[in-house]
Order: structure tokens, then C-alpha cells, then sequence
């Protein structure tokens, strides 16, 4: 059995370690997203890190690609590159570039993003095309809340929700913050849920940091087979470093060498 809160709180320090090594990066979102990813590769998802070509995997589409650092090191605890390869983070050459970009050929990267509002629309195509082949494969995109502001995701929302895509399931990242602030401030989105709804989605709010709470709201999604899913859950920037926590400073804000020490042993209280 699986310690999914050790797992979490691993990811954890390989994003801290790999973003202060790389002196860039995004460090609140990632943080965040941190106990989604490991319930989503460590208790939910098919996959395989010795084939991740194979064909009947369940695929994740990060649609905030800013937040790369989570996917990198969720692969990398899951065995799909070495957790060394995390200190080239964002260095010239490296794999793991600042976005994804599936042109380095990272295993268990799916496709390349950064565009926000972009990623729904490649998981849609991707979830379509497994239903159309009669494949059983479920697709994840992982979004900001943010990001519910571009246009296209609606019109995305709106093709899904008319062709039952039920294999699609979109979880936001609802920590209410964006880089120039708070979303109701910057461009209220609320209310999301039933927004969501009314764009014909089978919808669901959750704590983002509740393990127990994470499973059930996937499972319900497998479960649903007549709409697709949003799993909107509710995070906090910088979840498990209290001293940055709910701060959008740090949506883009790296921690130095020095600094992260100081953070690493906040992981542990």
C-alpha cells in the first residue's frame, strides 16, 4: 500500500530542490497541484513507466503548463526518468524544459503547452478519438482557475458536453489566485460550478488537498457515462510551505539555495 501523503510530501521537495537549483520557475501552483498529481499516478490512473507508449494508458494533459515542476517530479517518483534528472530543470538542453515540450521526448509527457485555454481543447481531441476507436483510455486535463477566463475553454466545453465525451475529465485548480492577483478580482469566474453545469458537465467541488475526497470525485468520473467530468477542487498556492502560502507573489517567485532548506523543513511540521 502506497503512503500517498509521504508521496505528496516527496513531490514536494523535488519541486522545491529542482525550481532553487534552476533559479526560475513557478513555484505556488506547482505546490499545489502536488497531492491531485499523486492520487491521480499512485492510485488512480493506468499507466505503465517501463511502456509509457502503451496504448491503453489513461493520458494527462497539463493545460497550466507553467506548472510543469509537478508533472516532472510526479514522473519521476513514478519512475519514468530518474528524480536526478530534476536539478535540469529549465537548463539549456535539458528535458525538462520551463513548459512541456513533447519535442525532448520526456517519457510520460503527452503533449506540449503553456497557451492557456489550449489544453482542453487537446484533451478533447484526445478523449474523442479513443471513444471514436472504441478504446477504453480516460483522459485528465489539469487546469488553472485562471485560465477559465479564455474563451476557448467554453467553446471546448460546449463540444465535449454535445458529444458525450464521458471519458474527459477536467480538474481545476481552483486556489483563487492568478498572477496578477485574485480572480474575482482580476476577472470574477464564479460561479464556476454551476457554469460548468449549465454547459451541460457532470461537476464536482472538492477540498484539492483531501486525499480521501481526490479518489471519490475520480472514481465518480469514471463512474459517469453519459457527460463529461469537472472536478473543480479547492487549493491553496504553495500548499505545504506555510510561510508562502495563499501568496500569488510566489506564483512565479523561485526559492534561493538557502531559502529552500528553510522550506524543505517546513514539508516535515
Amino acid at each position: 500500500m502506497i503512503d500517498l501523503e509521504a508521496k505528496a510530501r516527496h513531490i514536494r521537495e523535488l519541486i522545491l530542490t529542482a525550481l532553487a537549483e534552476a533559479g526560475s520557475g513557478h513555484t505556488g501552483g506547482s505546490l499545489d497541484l502536488a497531492d491531485i498529481f499523486t492520487v491521480l499516478y499512485f492510485n488512480h490512473m493506468r499507466h505503465d513507466p517501463k511502456h509509457p507508449d502503451w496504448e491503453d494508458r489513461d493520458k494527462v494533459v497539463l493545460s497550466i503548463g507553467h506548472t510543469a515542476p509537478v508533472l516532472y517530479a510526479t514522473l519521476a517518483a513514478a519512475g519514468y526518468f530518474p528524480e536526478e534528472e530534476m536539478l535540469t530543470l529549465r537548463k539549456l538542453g535539458s528535458r525538462l524544459q520551463g513548459h512541456p515540450s513533447y519535442v525532448f521526448c520526456l517519457p510520460g509527457l503527452e503533449t506540449c503547452s503553456g497557451s492557456l485555454g489550449q489544453g482542453i481543447g487537446v484533451a478533447l481531441g484526445m478523449a474523442l478519438s479513443a471513444k471514436m476507436d472504441g478504446k477504453s483510455n480516460r483522459v485528465f486535463c489539469i487546469m488553472g482557475d485562471g485560465e477559465q477566463q479564455e474563451g476557448s475553454v467554453w467553446e471546448t466545453a460546449m463540444a465535449a458536453a454535445h458529444h458525450l465525451v464521458d471519458n474527459l475529465c477536467v480538474i481545476i485548480d481552483r486556489n483563487r489566485l492568478q498572477i496578477d492577483g485574485g480572480t474575482e478580482k482580476v476577472m470574477a469566474i464564479d460561479p464556476l460550478r454551476d457554469k460548468w453545469a449549465a454547459f451541460g458537465w457532470h461537476t464536482i467541488e472538492i477540498d484539492g488537498h483531501d486525499m480521501g475526497q481526490i479518489k471519490m470525485a475520480l472514481d465518480m468520473a469514471d463512474q459517469e457515462k453519459s457527460k463529461p467530468t469537472v472536478i473543480i477542487a479547492d487549493t491553496i498556492m504553495g500548499k505545504g510551505v506555510k510561510s508562502i502560502e495563499d501568496n500569488n507573489q510566489w506564483h512565479g517567485k523561485v526559492p534561493s539555495k538557502e531559502q529552500v532548506k528553510e522550506f524543505l523543513n517546513e514539508l516535515y511540521k
